[in-house]
């Protein structure tokens, strides 16, 4: 998601933020369904009924969090009329997000913006890159469980999945994958892509799910068949990034991705523990 992008989201939100009497910062519903990027109340009336469970579900009373309220709309014909609406805290509009279409970028942007309390801009986009990285991450790894289960498959084994990946990575990066772990600084024990950055990531998982593709698609019934495939794949995935002025070897680790996901774990559970309610306490 691109920096300008980032802050025209930031400012959009910001500008329809309330607050109460008490100083408790709030959104409307109707204003957060735009926001979000939702063309109709009824759909995304669904998520909101969604995120009022699971406020139940994590020990706080939806009504702290969803305040009902009516407004009055104008019609085409110059009247008005009175409509539905919530007053949400800014917890409420977290949940909201995570129960949202995670197709929509508002819905990415929203989930980092509504868990942290800052309002800095570039700390939002931090969050996003780092939550970028351990989503990339996590569709590597599943790219990569896809693709041993199809030489298992069609090939009745797998137990060179690991020799086949380990091809794969010396034709991506020109050096073989113990080359590339000396260089990185890589424990091992660990696997090579877990310090890799965000577009190595998604450079190998592309290369990955070619080889799947094409091995399903042409009925590869050979281990040799499928390394082959998986070789010529890194290489083209390769020769693109280097055409691009990007050469894999030269780019910098990065942060040890497990590190990554408990820091922003941790964060949010902090953030989110005891977040303000619209109501007072009895």
């Amino acid at each position: 998601m691109k920096t300008e992008i980032i802050q025209s989201l930031t400012r959009s939100f910001e500008d329809h933020a309330q607050q109460t009497e008490t100083g408790v910062e709030y959104w409307l519903a109707r204003d957060l369904q735009h926001l979000l990027g939702y063309g109709e109340w009824r759909n995304f009336n669904t998520a909101i009924s969604k995120a009022k469970t699971a406020c139940e579900g994590s020990g706080h009373p939806a009504a702290d969090h969803f305040v009902g309220v009516n407004k009055m709309v104008d019609l085409g014909s110059g009247s008005q009329r009175q409509i539905d609406d919530l007053m949400l805290t800014r917890y409420a509009c977290y949940l909201i997000a995570q129960n949202g279409d995670p197709r929509k970028q508002e819905i990415a942007f929203a989930q980092t913006y509504f868990a942290i309390q800052t309002r800095r801009a570039e700390l939002i986009e931090q969050r996003l890159l780092e939550a970028e990285r351990i989503n990339a991450r996590k569709k590597l790894g599943a790219t990569e469980k896809e693709l041993s289960t199809v030489i298992f498959e069609q090939t009745g084994g797998n137990q060179n999945f690991a020799v086949i990946r380990s091809k794969g990575d010396h034709a991506l990066f020109g050096k073989t994958t113990q080359a590339m772990k000396a260089q990185w600084q890589v424990p091992d024990s660990r696997p090579l892509a877990d310090f890799a950055p965000t577009i190595i990531l998604k450079a190998k998982d592309f290369a990955a799910e070619i080889t799947v593709f094409n091995a399903r698609e042409h009925g590869m019934k050979t281990e040799s068949a499928i390394s082959r495939e998986h070789v010529t794949n890194n290489q083209a995935v390769r020769n693109t990034l280097l055409e691009r002025g990007i050469r894999p070897e030269s780019l910098p680790p990065a942060e040890d991705v497990k590190k990554v996901e408990r820091r922003l774990a941790s964060e949010e559970k902090r953030s989110l523990k005891n977040p303000d309610t619209l109501l007072p306490e009895e």
